[in-house]
């Protein structure tokens, strides 16, 4: 083959495969959104659940849809609505102080379910765990305003930092006994809402299209080691986000997970980085400040910052991250074993962190860590000043602590997490300087 040709077709293999894990997510976006929009005409059942352990497998095996109000909160906020939601919330009689996912929902409530993507379908159940606090008390929201069952997975947490316990552990057994007792009775709950008994086939076969999709998730994550990192963790992670948690025990789902690794391994191969020039490799702690979600990746990508890596992508991505696999052979109890690891996992990611972020500082190439504690959210926010000062006296890392929120703007200022923002770079800047001369940081 000519010189020439060769060209042409590595030309045209990179047209088709850079860029295609973006395009294709957002499309499932919106074809997942059409789906629920029209599943009360086809007499459909839908639950409300959440990021943080949505027993999507379960309901997957009933037919049930998933509805995750995090992800209409963040899809309001991206889309500059949200404000309208947050006060309907408000006037409803939420404080300023609630946060502002739930507010939203509230105000979405109110609208008959009219979202910008489509119109969500009230539900038939709720399912919901532990691992925020704000869950319990959003439920009982929907419980007085449809009256409809709800279903409390009691997931018991890391008793400390680094207190974590493993199959054959006495206590990891009683936990796992004690999470069992509660998908049965989900199981029964969902019996009783949709008429169907319960299938077992059919919760290996979607049990393993999550296999599929958490161990590509986890390589995923693995390759933005790569310098240039070939994605963005905080603004292409929250595509990658959607499609984990709305399609979660699916076959597209599984898919979508194997076509996207193949492209960023291709991308990996062929040098090909994010649409800027990588000078500093970050990690983002806390959730995105979705109200000016392009300006503010903006603000790091024109220093040269690029996003390695991101709690949100480990927390919120229902256990993927950890590539945890269901043993098919046997499910509920494997289901039962899953749900208490990925789950207690997602909760010490956002509490003790700073081990995780210690631990990707070197194989990531870390220059820097950025920490986002947001107004709405006191369990992501919460001793993340603490995580910080952590993670600078095991490590030395620089870090920026810059706050605002994830969906009220009426607490982002642009103009201030700029000038925090430009300073946190020039501090690199400096370091770079001073280590690439030998001189103490």
């Amino acid at each position: 083959m000519s010189t020439t040709t060769s060209s042409a077709a590595a030309t045209t293999d990179k047209s088709s495969i850079v860029g295609r894990g973006n395009k294709t997510g957002n499309q499932l976006f919106r074809d997942w959104y059409q789906e629920l929009t029209t599943a009360p005409s086809r007499g459909e059942h839908s639950a409300y659940v959440f990021v943080m352990g949505s027993m999507a497998e379960v309901l997957q095996s009933f037919g049930i849809h998933t509805i995750f109000p995090e992800v209409n909160g963040l899809q309001t906020a991206v889309r500059h609505v949200a404000d309208d939601y947050i006060a309907q919330g408000e006037d409803y009689g939420f404080s300023a102080d609630v946060c502002g996912y739930v507010k939203a929902d509230v105000g979405l409530q109110l609208r008959g379910g009219d979202h910008p993507m489509g119109k969500i379908p009230k539900p038939s159940l709720a399912v919901y765990t532990n691992a925020c606090n704000t869950y319990l008390k959003w439920a009982e929201i929907w419980e007085r305003m449809y009256n409809m069952p709800s279903v409390t997975i009691d997931v018991p947490g890391s008793r400390a930092a680094g207190r974590h316990t493993w199959s054959g552990h006495v206590d990891f057994e009683n936990d796992l006994k004690y999470v069992r007792g509660q998908i049965d009775e989900l199981i029964t709950v969902c019996e009783n809402v949709t008429g169907k008994k319960f299938d077992i086939d059919r919760l290996r076969e979607t049990m393993h299209y999550t296999n599929v999709m958490m161990e590509r998730y986890e390589r995923l994550i693995e390759l933005n080691k790569a310098k240039p990192a070939p994605y963005n963790a905080v603004t292409d992670g929250t595509v990658y986000l959607g499609v984990a948690n709305g399609f979660r025990g699916r076959a597209e789902g599984a898919q979508y997970f194997t076509d996207l690794v193949e492209e960023m391994e291709y991308k990996v191969a062929n040098g090909i980085g994010t649409t800027f020039e990588e000078k500093y490799r970050l990690v983002f702690v806390g959730v995105p400040c979705y109200p000016i979600f392009r300006r503010f990746n903006e603000m790091f990508t024109e220093w040269g910052g690029a996003f390695v890596g991101s709690s949100y992508m480990w927390f919120a991505s229902g256990g993927a991250n950890t590539g945890f696999q269901y043993d098919l052979d046997r499910p509920l109890d494997s289901l039962a074993e899953g749900l208490l690891v990925t789950t207690r996992d997602a909760m010490d990611t956002m509490f003790y962190s700073n081990r995780n972020i210690v631990d990707a500082i070197e194989p990531f190439g870390i220059d820097g860590v950025v920490y986002h504690p947001i107004k709405s959210c006191r369990t992501v926010s919460t001793g993340l000043a603490d995580n910080r000062r952590a993670v600078i006296e095991e490590s030395g890392a620089a870090t920026l602590f810059v706050e605002s929120d994830h969906m009220d703007k009426r607490v982002v200022s642009e103009a201030q997490l700029k000038n925090r923002i430009d300073a946190f770079f020039e501090g690199l800047a400096t370091r770079r300087v001073r280590q690439s001369t030998g001189q103490s940081k």
